[in-house]
């Protein structure tokens, strides 16, 4: 089960600025729902959830189940919603040391070239027993034309077509249905190729092959992550009163001066979750000068940097905490002899445990700092409650983005960097 617990950000509002949020709220979700808003084109992530595709999840599946039978590692070529939503799940759902299947890797999203030098290396290293590298590339690009991925993506198809008699078979590329860069490629070399479905920008794109093949070549469950995700469309469909509630809390939240969210976490395998959370929000809102800024935290890491500030700063923050109930923990603390480093108190409890007492603690505090607290509430961390809180987090944005009233899908700041950096470079 998913639960939003908003109680301690509500103690922050008034009545009235709550309940004018909430009804802005209520009508913002009527605009989605009826695909009356602004950017309403781009709603095809709700769309491939009202009707689902099986055979395409089939085709993915069966891929992805070859691909892991053979290969050493899996390169995911990709920036910003082409390679965050898969990470996000593949790093929340896969053991933090060693895993049963190819080893996945990212390239294309930075403009590293000590970072390629060194994959190209590590890709050439033969495996422990003395064998060459299995290795396959999932390139993933609309326009195929974007310039990090596209490099990396130049770089690795050549040392694939000089590396295997096969290089058609061991190259996947995830974009358009038509025009863009890599089509004319795929045409050219046989390359496999998945479609990004219209309608669907990249930040939204997690639930469509582009998240979903290196899930599922990640050893990920991804029919469980896609049908729960339906069931949390449907759910809201017709109930949509926490979604509307946490999308006006934040609403209502932002417009008393909290400008700034930091996103965090005690797990620290939801660090990528952040990151994810962190595009849908900032590309969707941040327009017309409106917007919050979203920040990543991992605790209690970031609590020896940041703890001061958030505790004691300006007071313009507001906290939206990922939680987990039933984290996996079965390292207990054992009683030692002489208790020299002082620990004993804490015998019999395991990590856990401990964990989510420093989770409680600084809510507590930073609460009583006066910091207003989101809680985003897990069961356990699986597969269906990850899909669950994909899309909960896509209707949200797009609710709170109509709140403020900008369109919620579009990025037009994101091609100003593109134009100067590709002015200076002679394009």
């Amino acid at each position: 089960m998913l639960n939003i617990d908003v109680s301690k950000a509500r103690s922050f509002l008034s009545d009235e600025e709550f309940n004018g949020a909430l009804e802005k709220a209520k009508e913002s979700f009527e605009l989605v729902k009826s695909g009356q808003g602004e950017g309403a084109e781009m709603l095809g992530w709700r769309t491939l959830l009202s009707d689902p595709n099986d055979a395409e999840l089939e085709k993915i599946d069966s891929l992805a189940t070859q691909i892991r039978a053979d290969a050493d590692v899996f390169v995911v070529c990709g920036i910003g919603g082409s390679y965050l939503g898969a990470r996000a799940v593949i790093d929340a759902l896969s053991p933090f040391f060693g895993n049963d299947g190819p080893e996945i890797v990212y390239a294309g999203h930075h403009l590293s070239g000590k970072y390629v030098n060194q994959l190209i290396d590590y890709l050439e290293e033969p495996n422990d027993d003395g064998e060459p590298k299995s290795v396959y590339v999932n390139v993933i690009s609309k326009s195929g034309s974007t310039l990090e991925t596209a490099l990396s993506f130049r770089i690795l198809r050549s040392w694939v077509h000089d590396h295997y008699d096969n290089p058609s078979e061991r190259i996947i590329c995830t974009t358009s249905e038509e025009g863009g860069v890599l089509n004319p490629l795929v045409d050219e070399y046989g390359y496999s190729k998945f479609v990004i479905p219209d309608g669907v920008g990249g930040r939204f794109s997690v639930l469509t092959p582009v998240g979903l093949l290196p899930i599922a070549v990640a050893g990920i469950d991804i029919k469980t992550l896609f049908y729960e995700a339906v069931s949390k469309y449907e759910e809201i469909e017709k109930d949509p009163s926490d979604a509307i509630e946490y999308a006006a809390a934040r609403y209502a939240l932002y417009k008393s001066g909290k400008d700034i969210e930091v996103i965090a976490s005690f797990e620290p395998e939801l660090q990528y979750i952040g990151h994810w959370m962190q595009q849908l929000l900032a590309e969707s809102e941040a327009k017309d000068g409106e917007g919050m800024f979203p920040t990543i935290s991992t605790f209690s890491t970031d609590l020896h940097s940041l703890g001061q500030l958030i505790q004691q700063g300006k007071r313009n923050l507001v906290e939206t905490f990922l939680i987990v109930e039933n984290a996996e923990s079965t390292k207990q603390i054992e009683k030692s002899d002489k208790n020299i480093d002082g620990l004993d108190y804490l015998a019999g409890k395991n990590f856990h445990d401990i964990n989510s007492t420093a989770l409680e603690g600084t809510i507590q505090a930073h609460t009583e700092g006066e910091v207003p607290v989101i809680k985003l509430i897990m069961e356990e961390l699986n597969a269906q409650h990850i899909g669950e809180f994909i899309y909960l987090l896509e209707v949200v944005t797009a609710i709170y983005c109509y709140c403020l009233g900008v369109n919620p899908f579009n990025q037009p700041g994101v091609e100003d960097y593109k134009s100067a950096m590709y002015k200076l470079l002679g394009k």
